[in-house]
């Protein structure tokens, strides 16, 4: 990245008023958080559990869990970090309107961004639910009744299916969640794309839905993207080191 290029990316949010921010898993891994999707990630190393086979078998909700749990060590204990911290600034400053996120961790809305600007189309990794009646119940209570009859817990209201609070392989992205960032997306003046490869769909395809629209795409990531040739802007480098380097040129 150079300087001219920060100094241009802050000259744009500078300008915008109803930004959207999309986020992947490059603003987390700098929090210690591993990219669970990448070359030699958790789900490259164990056979994704299907949506359906979660629903039709007892034993896989158990294996399932024990799967989660695992992947959760990694979540315990993330403090939002430098790029997050950034982020929110500029929602408080008013130039981004809405954050489109395709992390699990809450690690926006640790960093103070209100949750009804927050739009998590992967779902949320901190809590579970129940598949029936939505009742909420906490990750430390599900685990604990895990440990004690080595079964998955049915809802403490309904007797029906707790399931962590996140998308599954095979599960029909949440209607609403889609239907807010698609709203975001048409109504943004600026769409940034921060630490995400851009290559998983459907999530992807809201930076594309914005150039349609005659949105200004920039992308910030450390590597290429299959996108960058819709983006008027790209910068490689560090999401950590270039959204902190924006607020502070709008400070000056």
């Amino acid at each position: 990245m150079s300087q001219a290029e920060i100094e241009e990316l802050a000259a744009r949010v500078q300008r915008a008023t109803r930004a959207v921010a999309f986020t992947g898993a490059g603003i987390s891994t700098e929090c210690g958080i591993p990219d669970f999707r990448s070359p030699g990630g958790f789900w490259s190393r164990h056979r994704p559990i299907e949506f359906k086979d979660f629903l039709g078998s007892e034993a896989t909700r158990a294996e399932a869990w024990r799967r989660f749990f695992a992947i959760r060590q990694s979540l315990v204990g993330a403090k939002a970090g430098p790029a997050h911290l950034a982020l929110a600034e500029l929602v408080r400053r008013g130039h981004v309107a809405s954050i489109i996120t395709q992390n699990i961790d809450g690690l926006h809305a640790q960093a103070g961004v209100e949750p009804g600007r927050i739009v998590e189309i992967h779902g949320n990794g901190t809590y579970a639910h129940c598949l029936s009646c939505g009742e909420r119940h906490e990750i430390d209570w599900v685990e604990a009744q895990l440990d004690a009859s080595g079964l998955p817990p049915a809802c403490v209201v309904c007797g029906g299916i707790v399931k962590a609070a996140t998308i599954s392989f095979g599960q029909a992205m949440p209607d609403q969640a889609m239907a807010d960032a698609r709203a975001a997306t048409l109504d943004a003046d600026l769409f940034l794309a921060i630490g995400s490869s851009l290559s998983v769909f459907p999530a992807a395809g809201f930076p594309v839905l914005a150039t349609r629209n005659r949105t200004p795409l920039v992308i910030v990531n450390r590597e290429a993207t299959g996108l960058d040739g819709l983006a008027s802007l790209t910068i490689h480098g560090e999401v950590g080191e270039v959204l902190p380097a924006v607020v502070e040129l709008l400070h000056s």
